[in-house]
C-alpha cells in the first residue's frame, strides 16, 4: 500500500465490519483505500471473489454501512443507496463483485439532490452517467485481471465525472468520525452541540447528505462492532458488549441486535462458533 493510501486509513468514516458470520469461509474480500485525489469523497474500493466447487452455494450476508456504493456485478454497473436492512448475496461457481464505497455524505456532490432519495434503492449507473459512459465503465472493468487494475480504472472514470467541491461533505465526515470512533458518544445530542448544530439541524444535514439519520448511523456502527466481536469470540459476555458500546439497558441491545441481524446475540455467537452461516435472508 502506498503512503497516500496508508494515510487514508487513519481518516476512516466507515469501519471494516458489516459482514455477518465468520470471515474467510467460501469467499474472499479485499479492500483498498481510495487514492489521495479521491479520498475526500471516496472511502475505499472493495472486491468480493469466490471459486466454489460445482454444486456448492455460499451465502454472504451484509449489514450495510451508511454509504452509497457503486457496484459492478456480472457486467452490470449499479448505484446502491444506503440499505437499512441486511441482505444476502448467494455465491456459486466462480465470480467477483467490485465496488466503490463513497464516504457518508460523499455521494451528494455526484448526485446533486438529497441522498435520501436513494436510500433502500439500487439504480443503474446509466441513470446518473448516461448509457454510453456507464457501458464503457462496466466494459473497462470487465477487462481488468486483478484488484489493482480495477482500482485504477474505477478512479480514472470517477475523476472524469468529478463534481465541484462541497464543504458540507467534510462537516458530515467530522460528525461521522465522532459517531464511529468516540465511545463517549451514546446519543445524537452528544455530537450536535460539539459541532455547533441543534439536533434538528443535524438531522436535516444527514437526511440530505447521508440518507439516514445520525441516530441510525450511531446504532449501526455499534451493532457492526458487536457482531464482529461476537463472531471473533473476543466479546466476553453479550452483556459486557452492550455496556461497552454504550447501551444502558441490555434488553434494548438485545432488541436492536436481533432486529438488525435476525438472531439474538447468544444464537449469533453460537452459530459463528460452529462456523455456520448465521442468517439466510
Amino acid at each position: 500500500m502506498d503512503g497516500d493510501r496508508l494515510g487514508q486509513t487513519r481518516q476512516q468514516t466507515t469501519s471494516e465490519y458489516g459482514l455477518l458470520g465468520v470471515r474467510g469461509v467460501d469467499f474472499r474480500i479485499d479492500r483498498v483505500p481510495a487514492s489521495a485525489g479521491l479520498a475526500a469523497l471516496v472511502e475505499r474500493h472493495w472486491l468480493v471473489s469466490w471459486d466454489l466447487p460445482e454444486g456448492r452455494r455460499a451465502p454472504v450476508t451484509l449489514l450495510p454501512h451508511p454509504c452509497v456504493n457503486l457496484i459492478v456485478d456480472r457486467g452490470q454497473a449499479m448505484i446502491g443507496g444506503v440499505g437499512r436492512e441486511r441482505f444476502t448475496y448467494e455465491c456459486a461457481g466462480s465470480g467477483r463483485v467490485f465496488g466503490v464505497k463513497f464516504r457518508p455524505g460523499g455521494f451528494l456532490p455526484f448526485l446533486g439532490q438529497p441522498v435520501s432519495q436513494l436510500t433502500g434503492e439500487v439504480r443503474p449507473l446509466a441513470w446518473l452517467w448516461g448509457a454510453a459512459d456507464a457501458g464503457r465503465f462496466a466494459a473497462d472493468l470487465a477487462a481488468c485481471p486483478d484488484l489493482d487494475a480495477l482500482v485504477d480504472v474505477a478512479e480514472r472514470h470517477l475523476l472524469a465525472h468529478w463534481p465541484a467541491p462541497d464543504p458540507e461533505v467534510a462537516r458530515v465526515g467530522e460528525v461521522v468520525r465522532a459517531l464511529l470512533h468516540d465511545r463517549s458518544v451514546t446519543r445524537v445530542s452528544d455530537v450536535s452541540g460539539r459541532f455547533g448544530m441543534s439536533p434538528r439541524s443535524l438531522q436535516r444535514l444527514f437526511e440530505r447528505y447521508v440518507g439516514v439519520s445520525p441516530k441510525w448511523v450511531l446504532q449501526r456502527y455499534r451493532l457492526h462492532e458487536a457482531a464482529a466481536r461476537l463472531a471473533e469470540g473476543t466479546a466476553g459476555t453479550w452483556g459486557e458488549v452492550a455496556a461497552e458500546l454504550g447501551y444502558f439497558d441490555q434488553s434494548h441491545f438485545i432488541r436492536d441486535f436481533t432486529r438488525a441481524v435476525g438472531m439474538t446475540p447468544v444464537a449469533y455467537a453460537d452459530a459463528c462458533t460452529r462456523h455456520q452461516h448465521p442468517v439466510t435472508t
